[in-house]
């Protein structure tokens, strides 16, 4: 397992918003949080929770999963499981994330497989703009959506708008593995 690097996911976060056009302190207020705190970012000097990677990604308008990726094929993606060296996270972001495509930036879904880790410290639950699709592939996970809390079981899936509060916690005794595919909305 690779883990990515802080500091490349800072790099992509600020050729993004460069070729955007819009200074730390913009994107800082789009987003609602310091340009302190984007700039550590930036520069690879933070872990970054879930939500606010995702804040960024809506705002700039890119999937959340091309900062995390380390390929860019544009045709065919071959994504054999000793090769793929994005496996990410922390226990500050909450989950584990693996891209299983590294596709465009401009793809409209991004299949991840996320590992919920029995002993997860994000519990807040966070929106995106992107429909998903998750797949319980091992595990147990606690759904919360919207306020309403649903318990999906290995084999089970749940198609949502990212547009509401959610967040998956575990359930059981042992982490969970969940595909998510992360679906852009047509625009």
């Amino acid at each position: 397992m690779v883990v990515i690097d802080l500091s490349e996911i800072g790099k992509r976060i600020r050729k993004a918003r460069l070729s955007q056009g819009f200074t730390q302190q913009d994107l800082a207020d789009r987003c609602g949080f310091t340009k302190s705190l984007l700039s550590k970012i930036e520069n690879g000097q933070t872990a970054s929770a879930v939500a606010t990677l995702s804040k960024i990604a809506d705002h700039l308008k890119t999937p959340l999963a091309w900062f995390l990726e380390e390929n860019r094929e544009e045709h065919l993606v071959l994504s054999p499981q000793n090769k793929r060296t994005s496996k990410i996270g922390s226990k500050e972001m909450g989950y584990l994330y693996e891209t299983l495509a590294n596709r465009s930036r401009f793809s409209k879904i991004e299949p991840v497989l996320v590992t919920v880790p029995l002993d997860i410290d994000t519990t807040e639950p966070f929106t995106h703009p992107e429909e998903e699709f998750i797949y319980i592939v091992s595990g147990a996970i606690v759904l919360y959506y919207d306020g309403d809390k649903h318990i999906l079981e290995e084999g089970d899936t749940a198609y949502f708008s990212g547009s509401k509060p959610h967040i998956f916690l575990p359930h059981g005794d042992q982490e969970a593995k969940v595909l998510s595919v992360f679906i852009q909305p047509s625009t």
